[in-house]
C-alpha cells in the first residue's frame, strides 16, 4: 500500500476558501480518477507560523502502478486547476510513501 502525501502551505487569508474548495472540488476530483481508495486531510499544528497554514492531504493507493498512472495521466490537469485557482498564495510539495 502507498500513501501519496501532498503538503500545501496556503496563505492565511485564503486558507478557509482553500479548505472548502479542496473538500468540495479537488479531493472528489482526485478520488473520481479511481486510482485511490481513501483520503485524509491533516493540518500541521504549528502556532509559530504567521506566513501561512500547512496541510497534508494523503491519498491511499494499493499499488505503485496505480500511482504512476495517476501521476502520468491525471495529476497534471488537477495540479493546473489548483494553481489557476490559488495562484501564488500557496506552495506545495509531494511525496510518495510505502506502508511497511
Amino acid at each position: 500500500m502507498y500513501i501519496y502525501n501532498v503538503i500545501v502551505k496556503i496563505d492565511q487569508s485564503r486558507a478557509d476558501e482553500w479548505l472548502v474548495w479542496m473538500r468540495e472540488k479537488h479531493i472528489p476530483d482526485v478520488m473520481a480518477t479511481g486510482f485511490f481508495t481513501e483520503n485524509r486531510v491533516c493540518r500541521l499544528v504549528d502556532e509559530g507560523d504567521m506566513e501561512g497554514i500547512t496541510f497534508a492531504i494523503q491519498y491511499t493507493c494499493n499499488d505503485l502502478d496505480d500511482f504512476l498512472q495517476y501521476k502520468l495521466t491525471k495529476a497534471p490537469a488537477l495540479q493546473k486547476d489548483h494553481s489557476e485557482k490559488f495562484g501564488t498564495d500557496f506552495v506545495a510539495f509531494r511525496t510518495l510513501m510505502e506502508v511497511v
